[in-house]
């Protein structure tokens, strides 16, 4: 069974900092490439960034670039997203995702970040 468990969330004031953890398990974690998407109050799915099978290439949303970078460790079954600049507009709850450009089939449950002062 693939299972998908965001961590990291919580509150933090505008221009700080967050780092977010996916486990993942259930599936061989380093054949794919996983993505971090994101759902604000009352808006969309919003696609974040995506991170090739080895971590060897990534990409962002436009808005995302240079102040998050996404990340992973195939030892240890684990993606991540390292937040810095937060925004009031980066409050979210954040999905990882299994999968890239190709298609997103299983998700996590998510974890909330509130960025506020």
């Amino acid at each position: 069974e693939v299972q998908l468990v965001e961590s990291g969330g919580g509150l933090v004031q505008p221009g700080g900092s967050l780092r977010l953890s996916c486990a993942a398990s259930g599936f061989t974690f380093s054949d794919y490439s996983m993505s971090w998407v994101r759902q604000a109050p009352g808006k969309r799915l919003e696609w974040v960034s995506v991170i090739s099978w080895n971590g060897g290439t990534t990409n962002y949303e436009e808005s995302m670039k240079g102040r998050f970078t996404i990340s992973r460790d195939n030892a240890k079954n684990t993606l991540y997203l390292q937040m810095n600049s937060l925004k009031s507009e980066d409050t979210a709850v954040y999905y990882c995702a299994k999968g890239g450009n190709g298609g997103m089939d299983y998700w996590g449950k998510g974890t909330l970040v509130t960025v506020s002062s």
